[in-house]
């Protein structure tokens, strides 16, 4: 079995309610309806069918909730959302066999409410939160109870970047050009988002927290020498006493928390790069995922190129395995039989 575990979609009702509030200048009408499989079940199924054996664990496509809608919105929009993958699950367990909950994060007290609805009552097998909060890092305070809550659960954070193109590239500009925010600018979103994370000392506190990357930990395996001997110096380049402090303030060094985070194959076909992420993580940490539908195709692409980019790399029968579907099974709450 092929257990895909970072598709998106969008639940119609959750749909349709979120082209009525988002703010204007979003371009949602026209970047989603020109995805069709986004909200089309019927065709999803039939490119699913397709590729033996292949199933997946259902998350909610970008934008984030709380971009979307204010703190008074976003809890409705997770309801919307949440009800509507949990109604698909059940409708079709053998085809999907699982979704991860969204939680409106600039509302934290809501979303903590979220996560108990959506794990007791729903059944969700996770949540997904996005790599800074409308501006705001995941390390801040106010965020913490939601980390310690999916830590006492014992189920995963799916972690997705957040970057959009009013983020200028240069200082000198005004928002980033030619997509760079996208193809450079989510990578280093995520890398950040997960050296913050670790600097917060998330892993010393809670040493079982499962937080599975988008895109196989960003930069973070291509950059794990400067990650390694690097932060090892964490306050050696500045004169800021927190930088130093916080390097203390850790039990082991900064590379061996990051190699604690987990992460999917969804890398557009880049076999190369999928070793990198398994030699960083190890199989045990690495997880089956394709982004679908956001390629050429609208939908077969990705899949099609992360199978044939696993069939390439370099790993044992067992590790791809574990990746396809050992490593979910063990993870999640799937509905498998």
């Amino acid at each position: 079995m092929k257990i895909d575990v970072f598709p998106h979609i969008l639940p119609r009702r959750y749909f349709d309610r979120m082209l009525r509030v988002a703010p204007p200048g979003m371009a949602l009408q026209k970047r989603m309806s020109g995805i069709p499989v986004l909200v089309d079940v019927e065709e999803r199924l039939r490119i699913m069918d397709r590729y033996e054996g292949y199933v997946q664990v259902l998350t909610l496509a970008n934008p984030p909730l709380e971009v979307v809608g204010g703190p008074d919105v976003s809890p409705e929009l997770a309801r919307l959302a949440n009800d509507g993958m949990a109604e698909l699950v059940a409708a079709r367990p053998e085809r999907f066999p699982g979704f991860v909950a969204s939680l409106p994060m600039n509302n934290p007290d809501a979303a903590l409410r979220e996560i108990d609805r959506a794990l007791d009552d729903l059944h969700a097998t996770g949540v997904q939160i996005y790599t800074n909060v409308a501006g705001r890092p995941l390390d801040l305070p106010e965020y913490q109870p939601i980390f310690d809550r999916m830590a006492q659960r014992d189920l995963p954070i799916w972690l997705h970047p957040a970057r959009p193109a009013a983020v200028a590239d240069y200082a000198g500009e005004t928002r980033s050009k030619y997509d760079m925010w996208w193809a450079f600018g989510w990578p280093y979103e995520t890398s950040v988002a997960m050296g913050r994370l670790v600097f917060s000392g998330i892993f010393d506190r809670h040493p079982s927290l499962k937080i599975i990357t988008h895109h196989m930990g960003a930069m973070i395996p291509f950059c794990a020498g400067r990650v390694g001997g690097g932060l090892d110096q964490l306050g050696s380049r500045s004169d800021d006493p927190e930088d130093a402090a916080a390097l203390r303030r850790l039990r082991r060094r900064p590379l061996d928390y990051f190699k604690m985070f987990y992460g999917d194959t969804a890398l557009f076909g880049a076999w190369h790069a999928m070793e990198s992420g398994l030699a960083f993580f190890g199989a045990d940490h690495v997880l089956f995922g394709t982004d679908m539908p956001f390629d050429p195709e609208k939908g077969p692409g990705f899949i099609r190129e992360t199978i044939d980019a696993l069939d390439r790399m370099r790993a044992t029968p067992q590790e791809k395995a574990k990746i396809y579907e050992g490593n979910a099974v063990r993870m999640l709450r799937l509905w498998l039989k």
